[in-house]
């Protein structure tokens, strides 16, 4: 050290105690002894004689052991504060405090003295009256806690004094001294502590001036630094050891050198100062020898300073009780060896002082158990334990949605309007520049805008049976009636003044079938810029809420804007309260949290859905959409008890309701956090402190003030932010403005408040240290209040803080809550330190230890649990910032490194999470890529590829739930509260975008083509190489033009692409960048019509196709690539493809078949003529395949059996209403679902069940019905689910677009035994991307194969296999697929379509029918990582040459290429179908 005179005169007496320690603690953190040196808390051993306070005497305690050293034991005694009775008192002021009390203040000087004497007397009489007091010294606000104090005062919270009153009779008083003659006034409240009364000046605090008192005239001498040091402790324990920033203690420092220059100004030497300071003349000083005495008289001082350079030369570790003693004794041997040579006391002080001191201590690491000074060091979990069984259930069921939902999905009934609008909308070709639809009753009324050729076509629609009347008019400013141009007026209308009436025509149309009244006009472009009118129907006018309607010509959303609609998948009762209530809201944030409050009960019960809508008109709230505040004046501190309120309940929600965890985050953390103590008026409180500290009292500032006086809200975190960059950027006005607006806050914004904000800050140079610090101390205040997800705030309200007033104010404590992990506190302290380093991978570690650690107490009862939700929020909010700023740290990184950050960021996203399973599976396959890259496998890429397939799954599936439970939500409520339609547009996208999902998804982006180009699998899959020439077209879903027939060869471009999907007439090419299974039926379906499908996984490519909109393209695809060009329009008749020249398919003829009598056959009665081709190939099998090649046993409902159960009696009105439906059946998708439903209502015939239970039983196969009637039922259901499939919306439409007559599609039902598979697998013989036959290629899922043969998102495991090579299969893809089917149940069937309509010649109907378990599928969210087709290769071998060698013997005993399933139980193979490769 270069100065240590310097370190020992100004060491940091004042130990600034780290943030996170407990307040509880504070008070005995750090000690100094009789020289003013601290007594670290390192130093605080049991053993060591150490000071403490007992009433106002300082006592040193006996040591009861013999330690060496010397050290005197006294009581120093204050001097006396209660004062005499002031010779000539003044009366200073007369109070009335509340109703008869009255208070009056005397103010005397005493004669010759700068002694002042405050005297206070009230009528009013308790014993637990306060004086609540401190006194104001130099002109500043902030108060000081004098030395002289009456009996009894105790320190408040380290910035007040408490002294009792003295009663006398029915009065009380109180006598106050003050002898420092810098001090010009005296401040102070009075509190009936018993009753939590507090008397105050009209709200403020009473201020009585002091006398001027004769000022001293110091000499210009110095004071010895060590009795500086003495004086500085003193006062430091005598203000109540508080915690002391760097500038507090230099002032401190420099107070206790003039106390001592005043006392000398007085007379007093110097040798009469360290006689009084180090007790020597005390009158009742104790004589206590010690062993230390006899031995060279060390004191304990100066080992204590030696101790202490010891322990600042180590690096200032955090050492243990133990290391605390070890490094006092060692310091003792030190000085003692300095002894020992002859050396004085005195000259070892001197020594000290210059460092001159030998020691042997070297700079050490803080020993830490959670990190070192690098980085944390993360505890070991079973990762797998994060998993919450209570929701295991729903992410298997979300996951399979679009199967479950399909045909809801496609059986959506358009509405009139809306099928009168489709048709519209496609025949103009044209942009969409406004769409509304209104909600008349039970009826709606469309408005349609459209653009084509500069020309505007304005269109209305009704479903009005009466006649109706438009009564209209043109504006060119928004709202005016103009009468329309004689050129625009439709047929029959009738001009009036500045309007004109049209009747409705009756429209209809057969390919939409649709009945409406409409009207329609078309104008230029840029004159008018909307159309206001009002209907007239039966002599009644039809207004739009009592007003006109009106419709924009360039609304500019494309998306179609409902007034409210039918709130269809919302809790609408719910919502409709809050509309109703959003007048009261709107006066303030008071009012809103109350009212979320009062609706929290009725949100519950609505479960998700319920909790849905709270969710969404908080975050209107949030983002500004709704009113905050409308003339409305509310105290800071009652938002504040509203906003505890609101979070306390949704606290409880939370421990009772596991299932809706994230949502009742979110909602917190939108809601923000509350106050706790007085933290909601300090927001009011401290303005004016910061205004009077550093004398800005006018101007913007004071504006501020009135708006925080009037209305706080979460905009004022933003202001002072604001404020606080304008000063750090030495006052540059513009930095004040971009925080403000990169924030949402507008000029506008400023002048919208109650308490408007006119003015721009403007501040003096000299005010900037003072503000920066003021405005620094109260944006935690604010955040306290507004912030659900500021890590600072949020971590002191867990680990406890103390605020105390300033001037007038109380302050606040927030005790620690207790039970936190051990360690917590210095890992939290990890995490500030480092928050804002650039290199963010040791802060992520640390932050998800911390979540890690916090996450058990998550899940238990703790009246502070919304403190730790708080903090949790703030842990996962910083863990996004923390990754999108350590996107440059990634930008040269290798794979490894990004796949690592993958697992942080999935970690994060699962910790929260109550529906998590798939996420906690990718993490530990993310683990096993690692692995896999470390051990340098060949597959790693190809490995990892699969599972950021899978990881992008999981947060597709995210995002449809987000969409499913919060969308619907908006739009409705956003309609009734008139949210601006582009924030309803966009309200769940920004949601997900707000998540740690937007970092994972952006990570993910740049890892996918590192992946693809190492494993050499480029931007294509070819599914089918068809060469093709059409035009382009994108759209989202292929599932909504699967039945459209394009005029012209189309290329599709299509976004999603599921697998179950028709290919539409007329695409010659479909492109997408998803990725349906090479097996599934869209693939099958475009290989078999000659149509070119393939996955593109480049998005680059994928947007640059898709900017060739209605161009003509050339497509040239390889096995592994496609190669496309543009061509000139006339190019297209030369264009030799295949699909430009083929007609219109030839009629495929159905055969009807009827019923031979026989409700049910075995295996060995199968012949076509009974069953079709699936249940002849499976009899086929038996007893020609190789016997390790298991079949399994087989019996089947034939042909007819259908139609002679519908012609039974019993059945007689559902083949009357089956008949019916049939009759009406045209495209009204409704129809087949209500057929399908009716199908499901027919009785079994008693022959049929006898007959089926004797093939069975005959055959070795389980009857259901020995089980009870109940499983029976079960098997009933599931004969008829696959009757019932006849009608499903995919194979109906597939027969008609072949012109097949569906009248004659017979349906037989093949049963068999379900085999309780570990794997499942299709082959193929022959390739079918390449058409090489001299390899298989094949596809194997876990579990059964409906999630392969289904479409199950996700891909299988893919391989290909050379025919003369059988042991050495080639993996092409790994698994993706996140849901597995299982039956557990150990005996069960399967009911298997087989119609008369499958593997025809020219036309593939197999997969358009359904099979049906009898038992339903457990879907289990499958660990890749644990299965041993994945990890263990020779195991993979083994199946994968098992899987091949049984398709090489199928299609060998066939002769042709086969289309094969089975099944994989225990290793061995199953075969449950074959038919042959299309």
């Amino acid at each position: 050290m270069s100065n240590n005179s310097t370190i020992i005169g100004h060491y940091k007496v004042f130990n600034n105690q780290s943030l996170l320690r407990p307040t509880a603690s504070e008070h005995r953190s750090s000690k100094l002894n009789s020289s003013g040196i601290p007594a670290n808390s390192l130093f605080q051993s049991a053993r060591r004689p150490l000071s403490n306070f007992y009433g106002n005497s300082l006592k040193a305690r006996k040591s009861k052991l013999g330690i060496v050293g010397a050290r005197r034991s006294f009581i120093f005694t204050p001097r006396a504060v209660l004062a005499m009775d002031p010779p000539s008192e003044q009366l200073a002021g007369k109070f009335n405090l509340d109703g008869n009390i009255e208070m009056q203040v005397f103010v005397s000087k005493s004669s010759g003295s700068s002694i002042a004497q405050v005297n206070i007397q009230i009528n009013y009489s308790s014993d637990s009256l306060l004086l609540h007091w401190g006194v104001i010294r130099d002109r500043k606000e902030k108060w000081v806690l004098p030395s002289l104090q009456p009996d009894g005062t105790k320190n408040y919270k380290n910035r007040a004094l408490r002294s009792p009153f003295m009663e006398s009779g029915s009065n009380s008083c109180i006598n106050i001294a003050i002898d420092d003659p810098a001090i010009q006034a005296i401040e102070f409240l009075i509190v009936d502590e018993a009753q939590n009364k507090w008397f105050k000046n009209n709200g403020q605090n009473f201020y009585v001036e002091l006398p001027m008192r004769e000022k001293l005239t110091i000499p210009n001498v110095s004071v010895p630094e060590e009795l500086v040091q003495i004086q500085a402790y003193l006062r430091w324990e005598r203000n109540g050891k508080q915690m002391y920033t760097p500038e507090q203690e230099k002032e401190e420092y420099e107070a206790a050198r003039f106390e001592l220059l005043e006392k000398v100004a007085r007379g007093t030497s110097i040798e009469d100062l360290r006689a009084m300071l180090t007790n020597k003349n005390d009158i009742r000083e104790i004589k206590e020898p010690s062993v230390s005495q006899i031995e060279n008289n060390l004191p304990d001082d100066l080992v204590q300073v030696q101790a202490y350079m010891r322990w600042e030369k180590a690096g200032k570790p955090n050492f243990s009780p133990e290391q605390q003693q070890m490094e006092f004794e060692k310091a003792r041997e030190e000085l003692q060896a300095e002894l020992g040579k002859g050396v004085s006391v005195d000259e070892i002080r001197k020594k000290i002082s210059k460092g001159e001191i030998k020691t042997s201590v070297s700079k050490q690491v803080q020993n830490k158990r959670y990190f070192s000074t690098e980085r944390i060091q993360r505890k070991r979990r079973d990762i797998a334990q994060l998993i919450n069984r209570h929701s295991a259930k729903s992410v298997g069921d979300r996951a399979s949605k679009s199967v479950e939902e399909k045909a809801s999905i496609e059986s959506k009934v358009l509405k009139a309007v809306e099928l009168f609008a489709k048709e519209k909308e496609e025949y103009d070709g044209g942009a969409v520049l406004n769409k509304k639809i209104f909600k008349l009753a039970d009826k709606e009324l469309l408005v349609l805008v459209t653009k084509s050729g500069g020309k505007m076509k304005v269109r209305l629609a009704t479903d009005f049976e009466e006649p109706v009347t438009l009564h209209w008019a043109l504006s060119e400013k928004a709202g005016e009636w103009l009468e329309p141009p004689p050129t625009v007026l439709p047929p029959g209308s009738v001009a009036l003044k500045e309007a004109a009436e049209t009747q409705l025509k009756n429209e209809s149309s057969a390919k939409f079938s649709y009945l409406v009244q409409s009207f329609e006009i078309e104008i230029e472009e840029g004159i008018f810029v909307g159309l206001p009118f009002v209907l007239l129907s039966n002599g009644r006018w039809i207004k739009n809420n009592g007003s006109d309607f009106y419709i924009e010509f360039s609304g500019g959303s494309k998306h179609v804007q409902k007034d409210a609609g039918d709130g269809i998948g919302t809790a609408r009762a719910l919502l409709d309260k809050i509309a109703e209530m959003e007048s009261e809201a709107q006066k303030s944030f008071m009012h809103r949290f109350n009212i979320a409050a009062d609706l929290m009960d009725k949100a519950k019960d609505a479960g998700e859905l319920g909790l849905a809508g709270i969710l969404v008109w908080m975050r209107f709230m949030a983002t500004r959409q709704l009113i905050w505040n409308k003339n409305y004046n509310v105290k800071p501190r009652e938002i504040s008890k509203a906003q505890d309120r609101l979070t306390d309940l949704l606290q409880d929600i939370y421990a009772s309701n596991p299932q809706h965890q994230e949502l009742l985050r979110m909602i917190m953390s939108t809601v923000g956090r509350g106050g706790e103590g007085d933290v909601g008026q300090r927001i009011r409180d401290e303005i004016l402190v910061i205004q009077r500290n550093n004398e800005c009292k006018g101007g913007m500032m004071e504006e501020w003030h009135q708006k925080l006086h009037n209305n706080t809200s979460p905009d004022d975190v933003i202001i002072c932010q604001a404020l606080i960059d304008h000063i750090k950027s030495d006052f540059d006005i513009s930095v004040y403005w971009k925080t403000l607006n990169e924030n949402g806050i507008t000029k506008e914004r400023l002048l919208s408040y109650d308490r408007a904000i006119h003015s721009e800050p403007n501040f003096r140079r000299d005010q900037r240290d003072g503000l920066l610090r003021d405005l620094g101390n109260y944006m935690r205040t604010l955040k306290a209040v507004h912030s659900g997800a500021d890590l600072e705030s949020a971590i002191t309200n867990c680990m406890g803080y103390r605020s105390e007033g300033q001037g007038f104010m109380v302050g606040v404590q927030i005790n620690p809550i207790p039970g936190l992990p051990s360690g917590f506190p210095e890992l939290l302290q990890f995490v500030l330190k480092h928050v804002e380093d650039k290199n963010v991978e040791a802060l992520i570690e640390g932050l998800l230890e911390a979540r890690q650690e916090l996450r058990p107490l998550l899940f238990k009862s703790n009246n502070r649990l919304k403190d730790l939700l708080f903090l949790d929020i703030a842990l996962d909010s910083t863990v996004r910032t923390a990754i999108e700023r350590g996107y440059e740290e990634l930008s040269n990184a290798g794979p490894e490194k990004i796949m690592y950050f993958i697992t942080l960021v999935l970690e994060n996203l699962a910790l929260p999470s109550d529906d998590h399973e798939d996420l906690i599976y990718c993490i530990k396959e993310w683990k096993h890529a690692l692995s896999m890259s470390n051990s340098k496998s060949d597959h790693w890429a190809l490995y990892s590829k699969s599972v950021l397939d899978r990881t992008r799954l999981a947060l597709a599936s995210k995002a449809e739930w987000y969409q499913q439970v919060l969308q619907p939500s908006a739009e409705y409520l956003g309609s009734l509260l008139g949210v601006d339609q582009w924030a309803l547009n966009i309200f769940t996208e920004e949601i997900i975008r707000a998540g740690s999902a937007a970092a994972l998804s952006t990570l993910l982006n740049r890892l996918d083509p590192v992946l693809r180009q190492t494993a050499h699998l480029g931007s294509w899959q070819v599914i089918s190489p068809v060469e093709a020439v059409g035009y382009v077209v994108a759209v989202d879903e292929l599932l909504t033009v699967q039945n459209k027939t394009y005029k012209f060869p189309t290329i599709l471009v299509a976004k999603r692409v599921k697998g179950e999907e028709e290919i539409p007439d007329g695409a010659v090419a479909l492109l997408t960048p998803d990725m349906p299974d090479v097996l599934s039926h869209v693939s099958v379906r475009a290989r078999n019509s000659k149509v070119c499908f393939a996955t593109c996984f480049d998005p680059n490519i994928l947007a640059n196709l898709q900017a060739y909109e209605g161009k003509l393209l050339r497509l040239k695809p390889t096995s592994a690539d496609i190669v496309y060009s543009e061509l000139k329009e006339g190019e297209l008749a030369d264009s030799s493809s295949t699909n430009l020249t083929e007609g219109s398919p030839s009629p495929i003829k159905l055969v009807r078949k009827e019923f031979r009598g026989r409700y049910a056959i075995s295996s060995e009665e199968f012949t076509s003529e009974m069953v079709g081709a699936k249940s002849r190939n499976i009899s086929y099998l038996k007893g020609k395949v190789p016997s390790w090649i298991g079949i399994p046993t087989s019996v089947a409902l034939p042909f007819g059996v259908f139609e002679k159960v519908l012609s039974e009696d019993s059945n007689k009105e559902v083949a009357n209403k089956l008949q019916l439906l049939k009759k009406n059946l045209g495209e009204e998708l409704s129809a087949l679902r209500e057929i399908r439903q009716t199908v499901l209502q027919l009785t079994a015939p008693p022959q049929l069940v006898q007959e089926l239970k004797t093939k069975m039983q005959s055959s070795g196969m389980p009857w259901p019905g020995d089980e009870g009637e109940q499983r029976w039922d079960q098997a009933w259901m599931a004969i008829k689910k696959v009757w019932a499939s006849k009608w499903n919306e995919r194979a109906y439409f597939s027969t008609r677009k072949v012109k097949l007559d569906h009248d004659y599609l017979c349906m037989a039902v093949l049963v068999q035994e379900v085999i309780n598979a570990d794997y499942a697998f299709v082959i193929h013989t022959t390739n079918p991307s390449s058409g090489d036959s001299s390899e298989i290629y094949a596809e194997v899922v876990k579990g059964l194969g409906e999630t392969l043969v289904g479409a199950y998102p996700g891909r299988a495991l893919s391989f290909i296999c050379k025919k003369n090579d059988l042991n050495s299969p080639q993996v092409l893809g790994y698994p993706s697929k996140p849901i597995g089917l299982f039956i557990r149940i150990r005996r069960s069937i399967i009911l298997r379509s087989d119609s008369n309509g499958e593997d025809l010649e020219g036309y593939a109907g197999a997969g358009l029918y359904d099979s049906v378990p009898m038992d339903e599928e457990e879907k289990v969210v499958l660990d890749y990582s644990s299965d041993p087709l994945i990890t263990d290769e020779k195991f993979r071998r083994s199946i994968l040459s098992g899987i091949a060698r049984a398709g090489s013997a199928i299609e060998e005993l066939y002769g042709s290429p086969q289309d094969i399933e089975g099944v994989i139980r225990d290793g061995n193979v199953y075969v449950v179908q074959t038919r042959p490769q299309m």
